[in-house]
């Protein structure tokens, strides 16, 4: 059997019930989708998932930083008159 990877989940059947309940009631938690009960999808609120990609941009970011952090030394050193 497949791990659910979230604290809530539902079937197809009692998602197509009332779905905006369901997100109501999950507080911006995922809610894993069952089918067969086996996980076929997770649904969860827009503004989690908007953060969700917030922190995927972060994450990345962070990653170029770190690269470019070693660029450091060769860097020519210029005043901002120069400009």
């Amino acid at each position: 059997m497949k791990t659910v990877l979230a604290n809530c989940s539902v079937s197809i059947s009692e998602l197509k019930k009332n779905p905006s309940a369901l997100i109501n009631e999950s507080h911006g938690e995922p809610i894993a989708i069952l089918n067969h009960n086996k996980p076929t999808a997770y649904l969860i609120p827009a503004k989690t998932y908007e953060e969700l990609l917030e922190s995927i941009e972060d994450y990345q970011l962070g990653i170029i930083v770190k690269k470019r952090e070693n660029e450091k030394i060769s860097a020519i050193e210029v005043a901002i008159d120069e400009l």
